[in-house]
């Protein structure tokens, strides 16, 4: 066979390839079109997982307002398996767990772990399932300093502050705390500890007192917390969809829904995975500095 027909075999192929790829896509597209939500016409039960530390809320909040706006959706399933995470996005979550609520029936299923912030965007549920040996509860707040000032002086490392303000570098590990900055952050803790036992009160419609109670960081099996009103039923995930489809009135077992993937840009990933690990090292250097977690 000449050079020549091998050639034009390869284009012939390529072209082929090019216009089946370009039709599948076409369909493809035709097909989301004419349902945006690509669920079909059955209703069913989202499914929202929120795994590992709580450190941003984007994903999870795209995911709930998702099933939110969808109407085959007709109840939502939160799977958390979570040691807890930053206040700030814990209260994020917290809040639009609580929007979706109003809406639709919101089940959560409690993992091997769900507590701290893992507990915390759970409380807006209509209904909250944990594995009778599942750890939750553990509501507290802490922030953590390094004090590196021995191993500086080792390195024969020196440093000079300049600051505006009695509290500007309060928590740097160049010093200790003073009794000052110890006040100022148990303040700061304080305050951020009793929006916790409020949220947890207002979620699962306790008396403030009685949540109080309990709000001293402990950790609860699923069956403990159960006892204390900070879990509604024992179960599996599998008891979840289920009874997240009959409070919705599915008939039969309900099909599970799940949240379109989100649209990747591999620049910003590759962007992002490289700032992550640069804070990762910062973090590790010199503590947690000003996070206050939920943990």
């Amino acid at each position: 066979m000449s050079v020549k027909k091998i050639v034009l075999i390869v284009v012939g192929c390529c072209f082929g390839l090019m216009v089946l790829f370009i039709g599948s896509f076409l369909l493809a597209g035709l097909v989301f079109r004419g349902n945006p939500q690509g669920y079909g016409n059955t209703p069913g039960v989202g499914l929202v997982e929120v795994k590992g530390m709580i450190t941003d809320s984007k994903e999870p909040i795209r995911q709930l307002r998702h099933f939110l706006k969808a109407e085959q959706v007709k109840a939502v399933v939160l799977r958390v398996d979570s040691p807890g995470g930053v206040v700030g996005p814990s209260q994020e979550i917290y809040e639009e767990v609580r929007k979706l609520a109003a809406k639709k029936k919101v089940v959560v299923s409690m993992g091997s772990l769900a507590a701290s912030g893992g507990y915390y965007i759970a409380a807006p549920a209509t209904l909250i399932y944990a594995n009778p040996g599942t750890i939750t509860a553990s509501i507290g707040v802490l922030i953590k300093f390094s004090n590196l000032e021995g191993l500086f002086s080792k390195l024969g490392v020196s440093s000079a502050t300049i600051k505006t303000g009695t509290y500007k570098d309060a928590g740097a590990p160049d010093r200790q705390l003073s009794a000052e900055d110890r006040a100022m952050f148990q303040s700061l803790i304080n305050s951020t500890h009793e929006q916790f036992v409020r949220a947890v009160a207002e979620g699962r419609k306790l008396p403030i007192d009685e949540v109080r109670k309990i709000a001293d960081g402990r950790v609860l099996s699923g069956e403990q917390a159960k006892e204390v009103k900070l879990v509604d039923r024992l179960g599996n995930l599998q008891d979840a969809i289920e009874e997240a489809g009959r409070l919705a009135g599915i008939s039969g077992e309900p099909e599970v829904l799940l949240p379109p993937k989100k649209k990747v840009n591999y620049l910003e990933l590759l962007a992002g995975g490289a700032e992550e690990k640069f804070n990762g090292a910062i973090n590790r250097a010199v503590g947690r500095g000003l996070q206050v977690v939920y943990e």
